[in-house]
């Protein structure tokens, strides 16, 4: 029911104007990850109900996960993410709002380097981003490839010193979604 929410809020930011006769791809089970790695730690997890939409007219982009949708190996890593860092009761989104740069070559089947510009959201920190990443189309299936650099400093994500230096700078973050016409 909340991805479906999800949803219909991220297809009224993309219809905020008239969008009859315009494409929309989307999906509900879009997988995120991040990666984390240190000389005493490597810490990753995995989000796969992240919910896209892109509007291969305008080129817009709305991508939105629910953050105790990470899931990890390790159940206490889970737990502290969603306690201690992420606050995810207090904080339970993370989303980027933006615009693909060049979405007109999805008219051809292929593989497409992308660049969307556009605010990710985390910890109730938004900040500009440039997101790279590829678009494969074959006939009706599209395949969207990114990744990209989150500090969690600039997010105002809070380290304790304890563990500072089993988390990285930079996190890592991949995401891979299949979008269908909606």
């Amino acid at each position: 029911m909340k991805t479906k929410k999800t949803l219909l809020i991220a297809f009224l930011f993309l219809s905020s104007g008239l969008l009859f006769g315009q494409k929309l791809l989307g999906t509900n089970n879009g997988e995120v990850r991040f990666f984390s790695d240190t000389p005493l730690e490597t810490i990753e997890a995995s989000n796969k109900k992240t919910a896209c939409l892109v509007n291969t007219e305008s080129g817009e982009i709305a991508v939105q996960m629910r953050i105790v949708d990470f899931v990890f190996p390790n159940k206490l890593m889970q737990e502290h993410f969603n306690e201690n860092y992420l606050e995810s009761e207090k904080f339970p989104k993370a989303q980027f709002k933006g615009k693909i740069q060049g979405i007109e070559a999805l008219q051809k089947n292929g593989i497409h380097s992308m660049v969307a510009d556009g605010n990710l959201t985390i910890h109730g920190v938004s900040k500009p981003v440039k997101v790279k990443g590829t678009i494969e189309k074959n006939e009706d299936v599209y395949e969207l490839k990114f990744n990209f650099l989150v500090r969690p400093e600039e997010y105002e994500v809070e380290i304790p010193n304890l563990v500072l230096t089993k988390i990285a700078e930079e996190i890592e973050v991949s995401g891979i979604m299949d979008l269908k016409e909606r």
